[in-house]
């Protein structure tokens, strides 16, 4: 399944924005990578980069949130640091038993199922926050 950037991915926060699309063009370079047959080659490139990205992503975020004394910080960051560990898991695992056909899927299931609803859900309720003080 490809991604494509649209406005029910958009938070409004162009900031959050612009780094969520970076996000979909990693993730539809590891699925272009597997349409290809390299998909096994591309999976460290994707991790690495997810492993970079969450750093700089999560920061951000919750800098925003604590400038803004956002109510909803706690269990926010809560989902960033299970990530972590998710993306901190896989990134063991490939390099225990190299890029396979499953840790690929697991991948799929782990990281883009779980950022999308991510940024559909928990982003969202940041952005809408912050959009919200910005109009006061």
């Amino acid at each position: 399944m490809w991604y494509e950037w649209s406005s029910d991915l958009e938070t409004g926060n162009s900031a959050i924005d612009n780094q969520h699309k970076q996000l979909i063009v990693a993730i539809n370079n590891l699925i272009q990578a597997c349409k290809n047959g390299t998909g096994q080659q591309e999976l460290g490139n994707t991790l690495e980069f997810l492993n970079g990205y969450i750093i700089k992503h999560f920061d951000d975020e919750e800098k925003l949130m604590r400038q803004s004394q956002y109510a909803g910080y706690g269990e926010h960051r809560a989902y960033h640091e299970s990530f972590k560990s998710v993306v901190l898991d896989l990134t063991k695992q490939l390099m225990e038993e190299g890029p396979t056909e499953s840790l690929i899927g697991e991948v799929h299931t782990n990281i883009v199922d779980w950022l999308l609803n991510h940024m559909k859900g928990d982003d969202f309720r940041l952005a809408s926050y912050l959009g919200g003080l910005e109009r006061r």
